[in-house]
């Protein structure tokens, strides 16, 4: 039987709601024999999903989908099955660390465990047990300015999006632009960059720090916006400026990604706007989960867990 038609980025919204069954060996892995040997009988009232297998080992399984006849009583009988993804095109894979009820770590184990497969069930931290089919990530790049090290905005991102729940999977795309690269732009003995805590380093100049507000100097700023204005109050002037603002050309996307980037322009307030957020140069977590349900909003169509 051809499986149920599903995807992309299917995931039950609370891993509660997956089954894992024990079937005889005698009852092949195909809609048929597993409808034959699943209708009437009970189920508990949250099960809507079950993977089907011969054995408690990693092994051949399917994936189904089944309703019973009443959502109220604690249990009650199955009364109807679907194939979502037969033993062909599905994969069980353990990953003990992975939180299955995260559809980004979901992804990322298919990615990674059983590339190419159409539905892959992973049985992950406190033995908890999910599935992906046709997995399909959202592509965020984010773009920013190194050092400091790590990547802080890129940092924030894989945090948020490794607890949360109700974010479809997202694969981050780091853009990162080195300092030190940039200041070949514009070739000095003397560069000034924004602060020392970033531990900005030039290789072979000379390099002081604004925020310690240094005695003027033939220098070149490696700074944005805002440094400029620092500098124009501190010397009175403006001095040759390589702008390394990482919102400069954000609607240059990369390839089938969003872009995600920040502003030192912008102190309490995100900023978006087609195929693009922005958030604070200092931003908080909550700046991050607020720049990312307003990309997670431009996809079309919207994403929501089954």
């Amino acid at each position: 039987m051809t499986p149920v038609q599903v995807g992309p980025n299917f995931i039950p919204n609370r891993y509660r709601g997956v089954s894992v069954t024990t079937v005889p060996v005698d009852v092949a892995l195909d809609e048929e024999p597993l409808r034959a040997h699943l209708m009437g009988r009970d189920a508990y009232r949250r099960t809507r999903f079950v993977v089907a297998r011969h054995c408690a080992e990693p092994g051949p399984v399917a994936l189904l989908r089944v309703s019973r006849a009443s959502d109220v009583e604690l249990f009650s009988p199955v009364v109807a099955v679907d194939l979502l993804a037969g033993p062909d095109e599905c994969a069980y894979v353990v990953e003990p660390e992975a939180d299955t009820g995260i559809p980004s770590v979901l992804a990322a184990v298919a990615a990674g465990r059983a590339p190419g497969v159409r539905a892959v069930v992973v049985q992950g931290r406190y033995a908890h047990v999910n599935f992906v089919i046709d997995p399909q990530p959202l592509r965020i790049a984010v773009r920013e300015v190194v050092p400091p090290e790590p990547a802080k905005l890129l940092d924030q991102v894989r945090r948020i999006i490794a607890v949360t729940e109700n974010l479809p999977p997202i694969e981050l795309v780091g853009e990162l632009t080195e300092l030190a690269a940039l200041a070949g732009e514009q070739p000095s003995e003397h560069y000034l960059l924004p602060c020392r805590g970033s531990g900005g380093e030039v290789p072979g100049a000379t390099v002081s720090y604004l925020d310690e507000h240094p005695q003027r100097a033939d220098w070149t700023l490696l700074g944005c916006a805002r440094s400029q204005q620092i500098h124009r109050w501190f010397y009175g002037e403006d001095p040759p400026t390589v702008d390394f603002c990482p919102k400069r050309a954000v609607r240059e996307r990369a390839p089938g990604a969003l872009t995600l980037t920040k502003c030192c322009l912008q102190e309490e307030h995100v900023e978006s706007g087609d195929g693009w957020v922005s958030v604070p140069w200092g931003s908080s977590l909550e700046h991050i989960r607020e720049a990312l349900a307003l990309l997670v909003a431009q996809e079309d169509p919207p994403w929501a867990p089954v």
